[in-house]
This record gives structure tokens, C-alpha cells and sequence, in this order.
């Protein structure tokens, strides 16, 4: 649930391999029309798993041992309001696993939650905005992918914070969240405390690959072996020759 990062220049080696894995549980937050790739960057830390590192021809890493490889569950939540089945961008349909009210998911139970991008900014759903504030201040970590930065916002865990949020988008969340330090023109991805933002939708596999290089959640031989598996790449936190 925890962890720690700090930007790439500074960045430091991570603590040593745990002994024993824990279970990780992944929360989704989806608002209707949430952004087919945002949401399918969690798919990266999805495949840090048991579940999935069994099914791989290569085996494990060296000094590796199959007790110290997490399962990983993935649970795709929404407000009742919004009903089971999300319809995404592209006409994708994805069904909820769990409502907000459902107490496998409640504040405090999920080691993260990721927070995908609608397409659709306003007149989000306020049972939403509360429960991922509660999960925020239960010290969940909350990461933000591209206009999720507007959920994150309206939901108040944003304020007084370093954030991203796309880079084309920067005039306008400075305009309509003054409290918030926008650093989208600069970076792909921030973490201030236990909120973590991305800039625009393939920013969030930059922001979930950074994320497991500095979680003790995972053995860091498991992370890279992933990482490099999906060719995630490492275009670095800071944007350079970008036009938008």
C-alpha cells in the first residue's frame, strides 16, 4: 500500500526481495466512458502475478522462489448508478465486478486503486468522488491516468498536491483547480504522498511501471522481468521535444 519515489534523477534502489509475498488486491474505479487504454495499463501490474508468471515458459528469475511471487486480484468497480455493464471508448464493454458498496472493496481493504480517464469531465458521480476520498485517506495509493485527474480532483485528494494530468489539458486544470500544482507540461507522471498522476492515456504505463520499481509490494527481479516482458519502455519522467 505504501511506497516511495522520488523523480527519476533522484530516484534511489529499492529495499531487498521480502521473504514472503502477501496478496495484493487492485481496485479499478470506472466512470462510464472511461478510456479503453487507461484502463488497460493495470493489466501490467496484473501480470505481476502468480497467476500469470505460472503460465510463462521462462520460469522465475534467478533467487526467486515461487512463495515470494504475489497473487494478484483485479476488481472493476462502480457506482450502482452507473450499472454493471461500463461502456468505454471504441463501444467496449467491460462489466463491473463490484459496486462501492460492497465490503470486499471499502476504504481501506484494496492496496491501490487505479483510476482511469472518462471522456466525459462533468456531473461526476458524487458516491463515486466519496469513495475514492475515503480510499485516499485510508492511505490507499490512488493512481491517477490522464483525465482521471479530473475525478481525483473533484474529489478533493488532489488539493495542495503535485500532479499531472494531460499534457494538452494543463491551461484549463489550472484554471479550474487553482490548488493543485499542475506539472503536466514537464511530467509523465508525479507522485506526492500516496497520489500518484499521469499525463495523457499511455503516460499510465509509464506512471504503473514507475509505480512497481518503487513498491515493496513486489520482488523487484519479478517487476523487471514483467516490465521487460510487456516492453513497457523507459521514456523517462520528463517530457523532451514533445509538441502538442
Amino acid at each position: 500500500m505504501k511506497s516511495s519515489f522520488l523523480l527519476s534523477t533522484l530516484m534511489l534502489p529499492l529495499a531487498s526481495v521480502a521473504k514472503t509475498a502477501q496478496n495484493i488486491h487492485i481496485g479499478v474505479y470506472m466512470a462510464n466512458d472511461s478510456q479503453v487504454l487507461d484502463t488497460a495499463a493495470v493489466d501490467i501490474l496484473g501480470c505481476m502475478s502468480k497467476q500469470f508468471i505460472s503460465t510463462l515458459p521462462r520460469g522465475l528469475p534467478p533467487n526467486i522462489t515461487w512463495d515470494q511471487v504475489p497473487d494478484v486480484k483485479v476488481s472493476y468497480i462502480t457506482a450502482d448508478e452507473q450499472g454493471q455493464d461500463m461502456i468505454m471508448s471504441s463501444d467496449m464493454v467491460v462489466r463491473a465486478t463490484h459496486t462501492i458498496d460492497d465490503e470486499e472493496v471499502a476504504p481501506g481493504k484494496l492496496d491501490m486503486v487505479v483510476v482511469p480517464g472518462p471522456s466525459r469531465w462533468n456531473n461526476l458521480d458524487k458516491r463515486g468522488l466519496d469513495w475514492v476520498r475515503e480510499q485516499y485517506t485510508k492511505g490507499v495509493d490512488i493512481l491517477s491516468i490522464c483525465t482521471g485527474i479530473f475525478i481525483c480532483c473533484d474529489a478533493g485528494i488532489a488539493s495542495g498536491k503535485k500532479a499531472t494530468g494531460p499534457k494538452p489539458l494543463q491551461k484549463l486544470l489550472k484554471a479550474k483547480y487553482p490548488d493543485v500544482d499542475f506539472q503536466g507540461d514537464k511530467y509523465r507522471y508525479l507522485q506526492d504522498g500516496n497520489f500518484w498522476s499521469s499525463g495523457s492515456v499511455t503516460n499510465g504505463n509509464d506512471l504503473l511501471a514507475a509505480y512497481a520499481r518503487a513498491s515493496s509490494l513486489w520482488p523487484q527481479p519479478i517487476v523487471e522481468m514483467i516490465l521487460d516482458l510487456m516492453d513497457t519502455g523507459n521514456r523517462g519522467q520528463t517530457f523532451a521535444n514533445v509538441k502538442f
